[in-house]
């Protein structure tokens, strides 16, 4: 979705678990002195520096699982099955765990969102259905069914929010729509049957499944592209951004502040709980939207921290936010850390399906409210932050 921007004043705010891994008893003062002359020994550069290796390894993560989707798609497709299509549909639920979390890495014109950038073409939604492939009462609906359509990347590329923003043809949720289908359960997914991909079943199956594959392929160009400009030791825009100082941390601010506010809280959560419309949630066609506020929640985390848990299980970590934040503000510090992981929790007790929790006087309302307000309220302190390392205006999104 595309959000306006607000230039906002700042404040002070908290950053730091600088004693969370310790007992009670650790915290004394001699722990306290040393712990805060570590974190001022961080500055910008060293920030900046991780938050860029850190960005490497999510989004070559967020690849490879995508080249593993891909993978599944063909299998998918060169033998069409029930069996199969459970399988593809995994794969690109295991794939969005991965992603979700680089949407931290947005909202200040980076690769992903410059004038350029593929943003729109990867994750962009809510989708139009009838505009990719038929729906209830249109069985010749979409680019699908259209023989006239040629089915290329750069046909989808051209397509996609041609004529309206709804007017989606490529990306996770375009790829999403052809696993799984039109959601017309209020308990459930998709139902999409495989036959639709079966010649002589389904109509125009050769076509979707030319249309799948192709979608997949593009995803996977527009992330290859993602880590290309984030690879260490090469002229691209990781190698600009790690001399930014300052300034590169005012743009990891904006990120996290922007996806709390602006995108998170509020286009992902708050449309949907005003709007009670499964249409406005985030992965409507299967069902996993609470995993979208989870793992947007945890991306979050990751860069304030300075911690990534990576695919093939390590964890990679180094100076945060958080420790910049703490050198100058221990208490701000320990405060927004406290926040963002109570949004974060939040954000994991919110019931699935994600649909019927927004309804008023469901078991799953109060969750999502309480999550909308910490993810408000944990903005609030990351603008302070900002202030408290000399950062005085930052540009965020607003819902």
């Amino acid at each position: 979705m595309q959000l306006r921007a607000l230039t906002l004043a700042m404040a002070t705010l908290t950053a730091s678990t600088l004693f969370a891994s310790l007992p009670a008893h650790a915290a004394t003062p001699m722990a306290t002195t040393a712990a805060a002359a570590a974190a001022a020994a961080v500055d910008h550069k060293a920030v900046a520096t991780h938050y860029a290796a850190l960005v490497h390894a999510n989004y070559a993560d967020t690849l490879a699982a995508a080249k593993d989707l891909q993978a599944t798609i063909a299998a998918f497709i060169a033998a069409p099955s029930a069996e199969g299509l459970n399988k593809a549909r995994k794969a690109w639920l295991d794939a969005r765990e991965f992603y979700g979390q680089t949407e931290a890495f947005r909202f200040y014109g980076g690769p992903i969102d410059d004038a350029n950038g593929p943003e729109g073409q990867i994750n962009a939604w809510p989708l139009d259905e009838a505009y990719v492939d038929f729906v209830t009462g249109k069985p010749k609906a979409g680019m699908v069914n259209n023989p006239k359509f040629k089915i290329t990347k750069a046909a989808l590329t051209k397509a996609n929010e041609r004529g309206g923003e709804e007017n989606i043809s490529a990306g996770w949720h375009a790829i999403e729509f052809l696993l799984w289908g039109q959601d017309v359960s209020e308990a459930g997914p998709g139902q999409r049957s495989f036959e639709d991909y079966v010649k002589g079943k389904g109509e125009n199956a050769e076509r979707r499944a030319q249309y799948l594959s192709t979608a997949t392929e593009l995803l996977v160009d527009d992330l290859s592209a993602m880590v290309k400009a984030w690879e260490p030791n090469a002229k691209n825009y990781r190698a600009r951004f790690e001399k930014g100082g300052k300034e590169s941390v005012r743009k990891i601010i904006v990120g996290l502040g922007s996806l709390s506010r602006g995108e998170l809280s509020g286009e992902r959560m708050e449309v949907a709980l005003n709007s009670q419309d499964q249409e406005d949630e985030h992965s409507c066609f299967s069902d996993n939207t609470h995993r979208d506020v989870v793992t947007n929640a945890k991306g979050i985390q990751n860069v304030w921290l300075g911690q990534y848990q990576k695919r093939d299980g390590s964890q990679l970590e180094g100076p945060g936010v958080r420790d910049l934040v703490a050198a100058k503000n221990p208490a701000l510090a320990e405060k927004t850390t406290a926040q963002i992981a109570g949004s974060v929790s939040g954000a994991e007790a919110i019931p699935a399906p994600f649909d019927r929790a927004i309804f008023k006087g469901s078991a799953g309302r109060p969750a999502v409210e309480k999550t909308i307000a910490s993810l408000v309220e944990q903005s609030k302190l990351l603008v302070e932050s900002a202030s408290a390392v000399g950062i005085a205006k930052l540009t965020l999104v607003e819902p």
